[in-house]
């Protein structure tokens, strides 16, 4: 598939390069600044703000399918960055025919709440994760309402681990704890060609 992945840079959204790339996918890397970013052999490297609907349609032009990494750096502070991303992503993917996004969350937004625990769920999402939080909820409003398959990835308490190839999908009233970034990635990238969760928000853990 020819795989356009927003946030390409980022700290998780590099390591969903190398595993799409790893996967046979045709990659373009979106990222602001490519004289900072070091792309894998053989990826197309689009710069550009992904707020910009300019250049988000530049980058979508001949794509399959969208990966969205965007996360903001500041999650106690409102803002708007993941949402204005995902109406740009969303109005290009319209525009250029492509069917499949698959974008980042958090657990703790929306009826992922339940997953979380309780000092995550009273203490750190509404002091620390405020902002985040907020945007994150807005975001998958935005690509629910979009009448594209998607599938909203919310990984528990992101760390730099090793990958450990064993990621369990959470429901209901099940406590998630924390998964490695390299696991994040490679689910994100599984679900470009797995059907089993499209559509839905799903809760992703190592634990």
């Amino acid at each position: 598939m020819n795989v356009l992945i927003i946030g390409a840079a980022g700290k998780t959204g590099a390591i969903v390069v190398e595993r799409a790339v790893a996967a046979g996918h045709v990659v373009t890397a979106f990222v602001r600044d490519a004289t900072t970013y070091r792309a894998p052999a053989n990826v197309r490297v689009v710069a550009g703000d992904a707020t910009d609907q300019a250049s988000v349609d530049k980058a979508m032009a001949g794509q399959d399918a969208v990966i969205d990494t965007i996360g903001g750096k500041t999650p106690y502070r409102k803002t708007t960055l993941e949402r204005s991303v995902a109406g740009a992503v969303v109005a290009a993917m319209k525009a250029n025919g492509v069917k499949r996004v698959i974008v980042i969350s958090s657990f703790g937004v929306g009826d992922s709440a339940d997953q979380v625990g309780w000092f995550v769920e009273h203490v750190i999402v509404p002091t620390w994760l405020h902002g985040s939080t907020e945007d994150k909820a807005a975001m998958e409003a935005v690509v629910r309402a979009s009448g594209i398959a998607f599938v909203i990835v919310r990984p528990a308490m992101l760390t730099d681990d090793a990958a450990t190839g064993n990621v369990k999908v959470f429901q209901g009233h099940d406590t998630a704890h924390k998964i490695s970034r390299p696991d994040v990635a490679q689910f994100c990238v599984d679900q470009l060609t797995n059907d089993e969760h499209i559509d839905r928000a799903v809760t992703i853990a190592n634990s």
